[in-house]
């Protein structure tokens, strides 16, 4: 039993409620490996925007992306801050899981030539998974001690590697054949992919509402209600801005974090794109999307093993320095076992990354507020990855070139780690503690 117990603890999950909160990232994580990134765009092009130009269905595409993306990243700060005075993380949490929930499963009655239909699910299904994730990693700080955040997050993100993975293999193995299950088609088998991430999503979902408490609110005084909250999260606003500049540390992480993973996602989002033009089969894109998954789980844990060792700023120099690395090996590629290569090194270092980024940030924002700054750490993360495909397109209109494209991401990187080295954590999280005792 002891053993158990420390082997849990050394992977960060020791306690029932760093595991139902971990477990909410396996739950979501399916959202985002067959809805976004596998199977609901292909269903997309090929069947609800059938008779279309190609052209004009991606611009939709893009266009309803993007309005997504905004309507989150202006609604998250105000709600946010509406969180943090009125002891709702969990119930704001709910809310937009629900409005997620049900526009997935919705898709399941998308047929063809339906691609206005398909695009208001998407956009509906895309706000409610972006909203539901910004109050889920603002319960981190409250639930993870100081020394475990690390640990905590890289845990999250394994186990959304896992989750995510094991369903969207299940997915495509249907859709590749569908006699085997029981279903007509394979236009059957996608539309119950997407019926099976709503019920994956909500029922691994049950342990974070059951075992991970709500955060008592923390500033003094009675909590405003109805109208008077909306009011109050509007007036606190600015406030809000302000000590994104009080805790200054925190800020410059943020912008570190918004260049770099700019670049992250730029590889993410380009890379399939730039292997289908070196000739690489769609078979094989979609196998090394599954391999970066199942690559991620025991690196994302030995992610936040080595913070333990050298700590989350250097660990995230270590994996900027392989991403760079990538973008090299990216403008050498030339086959599909170049491919693999490169999606086993993504695999390596995106969970890790991208986890201790989260939980370096949470250990220098003050427990009392964070759902108003992960708000804003939302903002920031959605935003990543729009200066980056453009300037990739840039770089192809300039030089002629999509490999000439992938190298210059690699300026992401450098710079990203540039202002990151500037941040001084300790401080940073002096502050932070500071805040919180004065509360």
């Amino acid at each position: 039993m002891q053993t158990a117990s420390s082997w849990l603890a050394r992977l960060g999950l020791d306690r029932q409620e760093l595991r139902a909160w971990a477990m909410y990232d396996w739950a979501n994580s399916a959202f985002m490996t067959t809805i976004i990134a596998a199977v609901f765009p292909v269903y997309y092009a090929q069947v609800a925007a059938s008779g279309i130009d190609p052209n004009v269905a991606t611009f939709r595409f893009s266009i309803a992306t993007t309005i997504a993306l905004t309507i989150v990243a202006l609604s998250a700060p105000v709600l946010g801050i509406m969180a943090d005075f009125a002891a709702m993380k969990k119930r704001l949490l709910f809310i937009f899981q629900a409005i997620g929930l049900v526009a997935t499963a919705a898709m399941y009655f998308i047929y063809e030539g339906q691609w206005l239909w398909a695009l208001l699910l998407f956009v509906v299904g895309n706000i409610g998974v972006s909203g539901a994730f910004t109050f889920y990693d603002s319960l981190l700080p409250h639930i993870a001690q100081p020394g475990e955040l690390d640990r905590v997050s890289s845990a999250g993100y394994a186990l959304g590697y896992t989750g995510g993975g094991l369903l969207l293999a299940l997915n495509l193995a249907w859709i590749s054949s569908p006699q085997t299950f029981g279903l007509a088609d394979a236009g059957q088998a996608t539309r119950l992919s997407f019926l099976s991430v709503a019920i994956w999503w909500g029922l691994f979902s049950i342990p974070l509402f059951r075992h991970v408490p709500e955060p008592a609110v923390e500033h003094r005084g009675p909590a405003p209600t109805g109208m008077a909250l909306v009011t109050t999260a509007f007036s606190q606003l600015l406030e809000t801005l302000r000590d994104l500049a009080r805790f200054r540390q925190a800020f410059l992480m943020l912008i570190a974090f918004l260049i770099y993973n700019d670049g992250i996602n730029t590889i993410i989002r380009m890379a399939s794109i730039y292997g289908a033009q070196l000739g690489i089969g769609q078979g094989d894109l979609i196998l090394a999307l599954l391999l970066v998954q199942f690559v991620g789980i025991p690196f994302a844990f030995a992610f936040g093993r080595l913070a333990a060792v050298v700590g989350a700023k250097r660990s995230i120099f270590l994996a900027l320095a392989v991403y760079a690395g990538i973008s090299v090996l990216g403008y050498f590629m030339k086959t599909a076992a170049h491919f693999y290569l490169l999606a086993v090194l993504v695999g390596m270092v995106q969970g890790g990354s991208q986890a201790l980024s989260r939980s370096l940030f949470a250990s220098m924002i003050p427990k009392q507020k964070s759902s108003a700054f992960f708000a804003f750490f939302a903002v920031f993360e959605k935003f990543a990855g729009i200066i980056g495909p453009a300037i990739f397109a840039a770089a192809i209109g300039a030089t002629g070139s999509s490999q000439n494209a992938i190298l210059s991401v690699i300026i992401f990187f450098v710079v990203g780690a540039l202002i990151l080295a500037r941040v001084d954590v300790a401080e940073g999280q002096r502050l932070a503690r500071e805040a919180e005792s004065a509360a």
